[in-house]
């Protein structure tokens, strides 16, 4: 399942990811707590949220449901990311990745494991 979803939108996943099954009035004041929003914000981002088969609500008090997982959502991210940047080759994203800073050892053995496990 494709659904592409706005940063506003991951937000009140991320409340969903983190809480589970969650009522809208309870995402709401999560979100104003987090990031300043009002109510009607929250309600809106929710309604676009089920419109894109995200969240389903269901009764009573408003209960959202997620639809997609977290895993879900980064790997599409991820997959766009390389796409749209890295020309489709996700070496050239491995290789900036690290290219960024310098790795501790601990960091490289996890590295060099998880190479490992997909050969």
């Amino acid at each position: 399942m494709e659904v592409k979803l706005f940063d506003s939108e991951l937000k009140v996943m991320g409340v969903l990811w983190r809480q589970g099954d969650t009522i809208a009035k309870e995402i709401a004041k999560a979100l104003k707590e987090e990031v300043g929003w009002n109510k009607n914000t929250t309600y809106t981002l929710i309604k676009r949220c089920m419109a894109k088969g995200a969240i389903a609500r269901s009764e009573p008090h408003f209960m959202c449901h997620a639809l997609i997982s977290k895993e879900e959502v980064q790997q599409a991210e991820t997959e766009e990311l390389i796409n749209k940047v890295y020309d489709g080759s996700s070496d050239k994203l491995f290789a900036a990745l690290l290219g960024r800073e310098k790795l501790t050892k601990e960091q490289i053995e996890n590295l060099k494991r998880m190479v490992k496990d997909l050969e």
